[in-house]
Parts: C-alpha cells; sequence; structure tokens
C-alpha cells in the first residue's frame, strides 16, 4: 500500500484547521519508517533488530509565533484523528512523549530469512577481509537499513511525497599488544538502497581500513602538547566546521542572539580561503533530501563566501518570525517531533592547494587524519575535539602516529586564520543531534593548515 493511500478520510478537516484566520503556517507530516540492523562479532551475531511504524503529526503557526503541535501513531482510528483535531484547537505543551500504541515489530526469521541471508553473506565477506595477524584480537562489524516513505501536505498548498533510503556500515577492529589496546574505526553511509552500496571498493574495504588502524596506533607515541600548527586532513570530514561553525549558524541559534555569528550578515568572518556550504542536494550523501520535513525544496545555501558571512539556515518558523526566506533546512527525526533548522551536508570548498604541499610546508606540527568526540559552546564557538588518528610532522614529513592529541580552540578564530586550503574535499556520513533529535548529515572539508592551535597531550 502507498503511503498516500493510508491518508485519513478527515483529512480536509484537519487543512482547514491549518488554515485559520490565525494561521501563518502549518503542514500535516506522515511517515511510515522500516528499520534494520544487524552486528556480527567474530563467532557470533551480536545483534538482530527489525521494526516498522507510522504516525502522522499535525503543526501550526500562529500569528503570535507560537507553535502548536501533536502526533498520532493511529492513521486507521478515524475517531481517534477526530480528537486529535479538535485538541490541535487549543494551545498546549509539545507531547514530548512516545505513542502508547507505536506498532513494533520481532524481527521474524520465516518472513525475512532472504533479506537476512543477504545481509550475513555481505557481513560475511567483510569479515573475511578483517587482517589475520596475532595482534588483533575482537571485531565487530554492523550495517543499518533505513526506509523512510514521508508524505507532507503544508498550508502553502504545497504536497510532496517521497521515499528515502539510509544505508550505514561500521567496522571496529581492536588490536593489542603487551597488554595495550588500540581501536581502529570505520564507517561509511549513503542515502541509497543497501543493494546500491554493496559492492563499492570503499564499503568492501571497510573492514581492512579499521585493521590496519588499529595496527598503526599500537606503535603510536604520546602526542606532544603545545601551540603548534595543525593540519586537518580531509578524512577528518568536516567535524569541526560542523560542531564549531555549522550549529551557529542554524537560524535558531543564529537569529536569536544565541551564536557568536548573530547580527554578523556581511561581515568578514573567515580567511578569504574559506568558503563554508549546506547543500542538501548532493546525491547520495547522508544528508541527501529532495525537500525538507516541512515541505520546501531544498537549496544549495552559501553560509561563508570568501570569509564573508551570508547567511543563516533556515526553516519555515524562524524564517517566518524575521522576516526572510525558507532555504529548506527545516528538519525532524520523525513525526513525533517538531521541524528545527538543521544542518544537511555542510562542508568547506575546495581551495588551490595540494594536500602533499600543504604538509611540506610545516617545519613541526601535527597531522590529524581523524576526529574523535568533543563538546563545543555553540554560544562562543569554543572547542575541545579527540584526535582519533594522528601523526607527528616533522621537517615537513610525515614521522610517526600519536595518540591521546587533543585539539583546543575557537572555530570562528580557527576559520580567520586557516591559510591554506587543499584541492582535495572528502565526506563523513553522521547523525547530528540536536534538542532531543537525531537527524542523518554528512560533513566535508578538503586539507586545511591551522597555523596556530593549542594540542593537548605530553608535555616534554
Amino acid at each position: 500500500m502507498k503511503l498516500k493511500d493510508k491518508i485519513p478520510k478527515n483529512i480536509e478537516k484537519l487543512l482547514k484547521i491549518l488554515s485559520q484566520e490565525d494561521s501563518l503556517f502549518g503542514e500535516i507530516y506522515i511517515d511510515c519508517t522500516e528499520n534494520f540492523k544487524l552486528i556480527v562479532e567474530p563467532d557470533r551475531i551480536d545483534e538482530i533488530n527489525w521494526g516498522k511504524e507510522e504516525g502522522i503529526a499535525l503543526r501550526k503557526v500562529d500569528e503570535n509565533f507560537k507553535n502548536h503541535f501533536t502526533f498520532s501513531s493511529d492513521l486507521k482510528n478515524f475517531s481517534s484523528l477526530e480528537d486529535l483535531a479538535k485538541t490541535f484547537t487549543k494551545e498546549f505543551s509539545f507531547n514530548k512523549k512516545g505513542p502508547e500504541n507505536s506498532e513494533k515489530k520481532e524481527f521474524r526469521v520465516d518472513v525475512y530469512y532472504n533479506y537476512l541471508k543477504e545481509k550475513l553473506e555481505f557481513l560475511e565477506e567483510l569479515r573475511k577481509r578483517v587482517k589475520k595477524v596475532e595482534a588483533i584480537k575482537h571485531y565487530k562489524i554492523g550495517l543499518s537499513e533505513v526506509k523512510k516513505e514521508i508524505l507532507i501536505i503544508n498550508s502553502d498548498d504545497i504536497w510532496v511525497e517521497d521515499i528515502r533510503f539510509y544505508s550505514k556500515l561500521f567496522a571496529i577492529v581492536v588490536a593489542e599488544k603487551d597488554g595495550l589496546l588500540e581501536r581502529g574505526y570505520e564507517v561509511f553511509g549513503a542515502t541509497l538502497p543497501f543493494k546500491e552500496i554493496k559492492e563499492l571498493p570503499e564499503v568492501l574495504s571497510i573492514s581492512e581500513r579499521a585493521s590496519d588502524l588499529a595496527l598503526i596506533m599500537l606503535s603510536a607515541r604520546k602526542a606532544p602538547a603545545g601551540i603548534m600548527p595543525v593540519i586537518l586532513s580531509g578524512t577528518a570530514g568536516g567535524t569541526m566546521i560542523h560542531e564549531a561553525v555549522g550549529h551557529g549558524l542554524e537560524a535558531d541559534h543564529a537569529e536569536e542572539g544565541l551564536s557568536i555569528y548573530s547580527g554578523r550578515i556581511g561581515e568578514k568572518v573567515a580567511s578569504e580561503l574559506i568558503t563554508v556550504v549546506d547543500d542538501a542536494t548532493l546525491p547520495s550523501l547522508y544528508g541527501f533530501y529532495r525537500f525538507d520535513d516541512e515541505g520546501t525544496t531544498a537549496e544549495k545555501v552559501v553560509l561563508i563566501e570568501k570569509g564573508v558571512l551570508k547567511n543563516y539556515l533556515y526553516d519555515k518558523y524562524f524564517a517566518l518570525k524575521y522576516g526572510k526566506k525558507s532555504n529548506g533546512h527545516g528538519r525532524r527525526q520523525d513525526y513525533r517531533h517538531i521541524p528545527i533548522p538543521r544542518m544537511a551536508n555542510t562542508y568547506i570548498e575546495r581551495g588551490p592547494h595540494k594536500p602533499e604541499e600543504i604538509i611540506k610546508s610545516i617545519e613541526r606540527g601535527l597531522l590529524v587524519k581523524k576526529m574523535g568526540g568533543g563538546e563545543v559552546n555553540p554560544l562562543t564557538g569554543d572547542f575541545v575535539f579527540e584526535v582519533r588518528e594522528g601523526y607527528y610532522i616533522d621537517k615537513g614529513e610525515i614521522a610517526y602516529p600519536v595518540k591521546g592529541a587533543t585539539l583546543v580552540g575557537n572555530g570562528p578564530k580557527v576559520l580567520e586564520i586557516i591559510d591554506m586550503v587543499g584541492d582535495d574535499l572528502k565526506f563523513i556520513p553522521g547523525t547530528c543531534g540536536k534538542d532531543g533529535q537525531g537527524v542523518p548529515v554528512a560533513d566535508g572539508q578538503p586539507t586545511l593548515r591551522i597555523p596556530e592551535i593549542t594540542v593537548g597531550g605530553t608535555l616534554d
């Protein structure tokens, strides 16, 4: 059954509520989501998880910019939707509890045998590619596939329907030497069904790359501490631009005075080498979509152009509130959540320098190939990030791997002093958490040279 065939019979009554005189905007959002997850270890299946649920949400923004929102997991019961429409005419606080009667199904091997068999065979192939050396003691390899059918009808008389796929794979390999444990981690994600990614070279090599990283880190030395030049490789994947800069450019932060970028449109906020873009239309990237979760068409948004702040990321609510136009960045996790301004595929554009040239330009410093977790203050841009894979540079050459490094600094200030930008560009997939809901995103960057930043590590 197609999603549009599940539209409630009383949809006209719900649409009238969205079009009341005191309404600035509103939408009906319906989604049906199927989730599958499979994780294997050397000698067992660690997890098999399958589920399916559907629901409907209604939101109205009134003339006082108050959000009225409610949702239900029941698309079949006419009377319950009548009740939903009645409560929607009143002002009330958001319902943060999940639906009591949400549909959840246990995985049934008899029905989904072929589906499961294909995934197990694929993960078995990835298991074979884990390096067979004594130092490697354990691994986990997993995949997830999400199919989300969406229907949105909004008060601008826009009706959109779409099917979104999210496929993600990861490999974690643990190596040990003399009682010391190190971990290698690799991830791949795309907005494609599993059958379209399983033959890609970067997917088939994921367990090998994780093995190599775990083994490399066994020989890593303690990272030096101090103020030094740092190169962020393209494989660092834009973590800094997402966490330390991107959130500050979302309109709920920027327009409400909660960001270091508030009120600074037209000002120089970064090096002239830096252009920051968020583009939800980039095919197959993990943050790709054709229209956002309010029904607005997705578009490429230039946020910072050659160092000058040009725009923020708007959903419909904050666009209306501040007299702007939504640029297609109203996103929500599912029907239980209200849409808010969110990033999609956020990246720094390519520059004029070769990555090798950037490395050779450093006498002594740190090369960061992979970033880990960290903390960021969106109001100030101050950050602390873990370096998951790093190398010490000596006389313009990569000397040896290091561990235990952290980067401590301020995102906007870092953008101001970057003085070399590579002609490469790489993305990593992720799930961005904000206000209790997560959405798929991709973060990207070319190789960047930061001439001076504080590195936490070990003092000589």
